[in-house]
């Protein structure tokens, strides 16, 4: 085996794939994500030009897997709508399954938490992930999505807000959600 690829898999496997696995929430699509992003690492280590940490560099190229695979399926989903005359204005089928077995969260208000962030946009979700789930410095954050690390900030705030406001609403409106 590739000693590149031994010591990358060593060293990131696990974050790698807890990273992809919160934005897909399937195990399944997110062990395609990761060999997908293992075959983008092996195929362009060769242009690693050290300019960010190892690990920024492959967090960056699993963070454009995901979005990719996210696009892909954008298209696949306005493909279907195209297909049927729905005759009224067409709403987005969102999946409600529960998290995988072994990220399930044990306490309500985590999973409430949880829940939320996948209401936020895919930037915002991904600088809490990266921030919050990951460990990752403000500067490693914006190296990894291409943001200043101010664009950081200010989506982690928004992100934060959003998140915030949405689990007060729930609250006010007197949801009751059984376990």
């Amino acid at each position: 085996m590739n000693p590149v690829f031994e010591r990358i898999y060593e060293q990131y496997h696990q974050d790698l794939y807890q990273f992809i696995m919160y934005m897909v929430k399937d195990r399944d699509i997110a062990e395609d994500l990761v060999q997908e992003t293992y075959i983008k690492i092996l195929r362009s280590y060769h242009t690693y030009d050290n300019r960010s940490s190892e690990k920024t560099w492959l967090f960056s190229i699993a963070r454009h897997v995901t979005i990719d695979y996210f696009r892909k399926q954008k298209r696949k989903r306005a493909r279907i709508f195209d297909w049927f005359d729905w005759g009224e204005k067409q709403e987005t089928i969102q999946d409600h399954q529960p998290l995988p077995e072994e990220l399930a969260i044990q306490n309500d208000e985590l999973r409430e938490v949880y829940q939320t962030l996948d209401q936020c946009t895919v930037d915002q979700k991904t600088v809490i992930i990266l921030r919050y789930i990951q460990g990752m410095s403000i500067k490693e954050t914006a190296s990894i999505l291409g943001f200043s690390e101010s664009k950081i900030k200010t989506t982690q705030h928004r992100a934060i807000k959003a998140i915030k406001d949405k689990l007060e609403n729930k609250v006010e409106g007197g949801v009751q959600h059984d376990s």
